[in-house]
């Protein structure tokens, strides 16, 4: 489904990624694990060929399309949901000019309004709160919901847990786990390992820019040095 290939990114003259290359199936989760400023956010908005960072070298395809020189608006319209870090809502928007910002709200097919607020009830308690009136956990399950409203084949998601209670966490990871049985592809960037170590099927460890480790979930937790070594966990 997505496959990124010896992928070389720049803030400037800043040399961020160095040749990361990773590949997502469809109804898989992939996990990408590492320390802070290793270049696991930079890897997502290549992928969605954002303003920042610059790519300079590498490939970026979708279903065997090529999507370096498309803008990111027609990226999304290849069916790719981004779920950014920290939410990046609108703050003057109630929860339900959100999820019927990017199709009719009459749709009959796939992810619908209804379809979202049955998934986060919350929600639809919510429903005419503005975004800058919800909560930490409510913000990120708009923000999910958001991105689950253009019927997504492939979903990129950063940091979805953090500032999170445990109880929201949970809650996420099912809701998570669910979207794998329907088939669709997950890209998940995620500093709670415990969280990664549970959904992803493969795991990827980045270090300075460069792809150190990949293996199962499995094969990771019985790896004590590479815990160690990339992430700082005995």
């Amino acid at each position: 489904m997505l496959e990124v290939s010896e992928l070389h990114s720049f803030y400037g003259e800043a040399h961020v990624l160095q040749g990361v290359s990773l590949k997502v199936a469809p109804g898989e989760i992939v996990a990408l694990l590492g320390r802070n400023g290793m270049g696991k956010t930079t890897t997502i908005r290549s992928i969605m060929n954002l303003r920042q960072p610059v790519v300079r070298q590498g490939d970026i395809t979708f279903r065997g399309e090529r999507l370096n020189d498309l803008p990111p608006h027609a990226i999304a319209r290849k069916k790719i949901a981004l779920v950014p870090q920290g939410r990046r809502l609108f703050a003057s928007l109630t929860v339900m000019e959100h999820l019927t910002m990017l199709k009719p709200a009459s749709a009959k097919h796939g992810w619908t309004v209804e379809r979202v607020l049955d998934t986060f009830p919350r929600l639809a308690e919510r429903g005419q709160h503005r975004g800058n009136q919800l909560s930490g956990g409510e913000r990120q399950m708009l923000a999910v919901g958001r991105a689950l409203m253009i019927d997504p084949e492939l979903i990129l998601m950063d940091e979805p847990s953090e500032g999170l209670a445990p109880v929201m966490v949970r809650h996420l990871e099912t809701v998570i786990a669910s979207l794998r049985k329907e088939g669709l592809g997950i890209l998940l960037v995620e500093q709670n390992l415990y969280s990664a170590l549970a959904l992803a099927d493969r795991i990827y460890l980045i270090e300075t820019g460069r792809i150190v480790h990949h293996g199962t979930a499995v094969e990771l937790q019985a790896d004590p040095g590479s815990l160690q070594r990339y992430l700082g966990v005995h």
